[in-house]
């Protein structure tokens, strides 16, 4: 039996504490663990303060947030705060987008009638703000005049882009370096997804290949749990996922149980 590739990634829930965060991610550093990844929940802990904390306690760590919630933050103040983390940790941030929870977002007074347009306004600004440009958009939603940033990344990070259903798959093949499925156990759900978005790249016109990102949860508790990762992640690679990351059940968050199994 093959174990699971050492590039896997591990999924720190926000069913955690956050004082914990640094320690996961000194340990998974140590480990050799390839990647980290965050939630932004409402109403639990904030995506880009975790993903400091985590990279600052790391050093070679890739960690990336699924996701950051586009009604929330102006999308000046989102490349703002990405261009300084690309630049305190180059190379080992991905950015996560998403629509957000439409519930949670209307709770706090910011959903909008069309979560689609918002986000491609959203996404689209955001790159070109990270890129170094000055951006002077009217739209829907965002609206920005004559915006650029100070201190902009010499690379922009990785953009992923949540999705779930056709349309938001579509465009997030369009839009983004990669799609994030953020809870996939079924390999005929990747497989499903890895077309949609494999015709929004397509249509996009840009070169390339929109990567998939895959969630996956597995319980840590019971036996052969270094056959069950195997397994699971052999299954979601072979239906078209790019990489895979373990995230464990809500009543035994901590990542870091994982570890024996994927040192092999």
């Amino acid at each position: 039996m093959s174990q699971p590739a050492p590039s896997v990634g591990l999924v720190f829930r926000p069913d955690s504490p956050p004082e914990l965060l640094p320690a996961v991610a000194r340990d998974l550093d140590a480990a050799s663990v390839g990647e980290l990844w965050l939630w932004e929940d409402c109403f639990f802990e904030g995506g880009l303060t975790s993903a400091t904390a985590a990279l600052l306690s790391s050093e070679r760590l890739t960690v990336g947030i699924g996701l950051l919630p586009v009604p929330l933050r102006n999308p000046a103040l989102a490349a703002m705060e990405i261009a300084t983390l690309e630049r305190l940790s180059p190379g080992r941030f991905v950015a996560g987008f998403g629509h957000g929870v439409l519930d949670w977002m209307g709770q706090v007074g910011a959903r909008v009638a069309s979560p689609l347009t918002l986000l491609r306004e959203y996404v689209t600004a955001v790159r070109a703000l990270l890129a170094g440009e000055t951006v002077d958009v009217d739209g829907r939603y965002v609206k920005l005049a004559g915006v650029a940033l100070d201190w902009p990344p010499a690379a922009a990070p990785e953009i992923t882009i949540g999705a779930t259903r056709p349309k938001t798959l579509r465009l997030a093949g369009e839009l983004g370096d990669s799609v994030l499925l953020d809870d996939a156990n079924d390999a005929a759900a990747v497989r499903a997804a890895r077309g949609i978005v494999d015709e929004g790249r397509e249509a996009s016109g840009r070169p390339g290949r929109t990567q998939l990102r895959v969630f996956t949860e597995i319980d840590p508790r019971g036996s052969g749990l270094a056959e069950r990762l195997s397994d699971r992640v052999a299954e979601l690679r072979g239906a078209g996922a790019d990489s895979v990351a373990i995230q464990a059940p809500k009543d035994a968050p901590d990542p870091r149980a994982f570890l024996e199994a994927l040192s092999g």
